[in-house]
């Protein structure tokens, strides 16, 4: 069976990364773009890469154009998907890539966004370690006529993403720092305050935003501190997840840094570990969490990932140490924010709703040099 496909916000970086992922995806086809103010204009306009979708035009944002799809991925800025989403049938498999749907507490909402809060759907990192074998998280339940495929739980987050219409891809720092922690938090081997995490990002994460601080002329050559002092939007959604992970009432020191790199993101999140664990039960508490995983892998003991070895694919790198005089769990993690950070989590995310195998249309693979 093929399902069709509409892409919203697909002039952007990350709606030109899902086209890129889909174009290759056996069981998908794009049948619709949509724009906002590049509606009307040719695709291969903006996306220049995309030979294989030359023949598409991007239409104008509207739920009706979006409506009529099996799939509908909305690569949209934050704040404009809630209410498009709203309008679609309930039988159709809705993504937001942006943050509407992310966040489970008004409050934390409040905080750190504008308007109006839409709920929280089920959140598109399915391997990210829960606390019990329960789905965790407070999400929609199946349209009508649908239901959650029968199978044994994982303890992951994508028992949640079973047989869903509604999917809340992750913030691609917040699914860092999450991956980097969660399996210590479940095992009990980390504390779930004083965590501090400082992060080398690109500014391809940011859009097409046409802001000094992006420009060439500003990054390269230079790293650039932003959302300092606890203001990043990523904070409640990083807590949100911990506490999935069983985490209490975490504390979070969240520090990212523009770096001459136009995609990936290198995070290094560190928490104090918890007398008398070795460096061998840290280690061994990471590999355990993540044996069974097709995309998150971590490296053996010394040995450390770099950005350039996630690039183009949708792979997690992580390595581990002990900090034994500082008293703290050191973790490196590399992905590519736009496609592991969004697009691939996105379609992982859609594969496991649909009943489909979850790594169909991804690679682990990237690109060198």
């Amino acid at each position: 069976m093929t399902f069709s496909v509409a892409v919203a916000g697909a002039s952007g970086y990350a709606g030109g990364e899902l086209l890129r992922i889909l174009a290759g995806h056996p069981d998908f086809e794009i049948r619709t773009v949509t724009a906002h103010q590049n509606a009307g204009h040719p695709l291969i306009a903006h996306q220049p890469h995309l030979r294989s979708l030359a023949h598409l035009t991007l239409l104008e944002t509207t739920a009706e154009n979006l409506a009529g799809h099996d799939v509908v991925f909305l690569a949209l800025p934050h704040g404009a998907s809630g209410e498009i989403a709203a309008q679609l049938p309930d039988d159709t498999v809705v993504v937001d890539c942006g943050a509407d749907h992310r966040l489970e507490d008004p409050a934390d909402w409040a905080a750190f966004y504008s308007g109006e809060h839409f709920g929280a759907w089920a959140y598109g990192v399915p391997e990210l370690p829960l606390a019990t074998d329960a789905a965790a998280g407070s999400v929609d339940a199946p349209a009508a006529g649908t239901h959650a495929a029968s199978t044994a739980s994982t303890g992951k987050q994508r028992d949640a993403l079973l047989g869903v219409r509604r999917i809340a891809a992750p913030g691609c720092n917040a699914s860092a720092v999450s991956l980097a922690l969660a399996p210590g938090i479940r095992a009990g081997v980390i504390d779930d305050e004083d965590i501090v995490a400082v992060l080398a990002v690109g500014p391809s994460g940011a859009g097409k935003s046409l802001k000094t601080m992006y420009l060439a002329s500003e990054i390269l050559g230079s790293a650039n501190p932003y959302g300092v002092g606890g203001t990043h939007r990523h904070i409640p959604e990083i807590q949100q997840n911990l506490r999935k992970a069983g985490a209490g009432a975490p504390t979070v020191s969240f520090t990212p840094v523009l770096v001459p790199m136009s995609r990936g993101i290198l995070a290094t999140s560190t928490a104090r570990v918890r007398p008398g664990v070795t460096a061998e039960q840290v280690q061994a508490v990471w590999e355990e969490a993540y044996a069974d995983e097709p995309f998150v892998h971590v490296l053996p003991a010394g040995t450390l990932p770099r950005t350039a070895d996630v690039l183009g694919a949708n792979t997690v790198l992580i390595g581990v140490a002990l900090d034994a005089a500082a008293g703290r769990v050191v973790t490196v993690l590399a992905l590519d924010n736009l496609y592991k950070g969004t697009a691939g989590a996105a379609i992982q995310s859609v594969n496991i709703a649909l009943g489909l195998d979850e790594t169909t249309g991804l690679t682990v693979n990237g690109v060198a040099p």
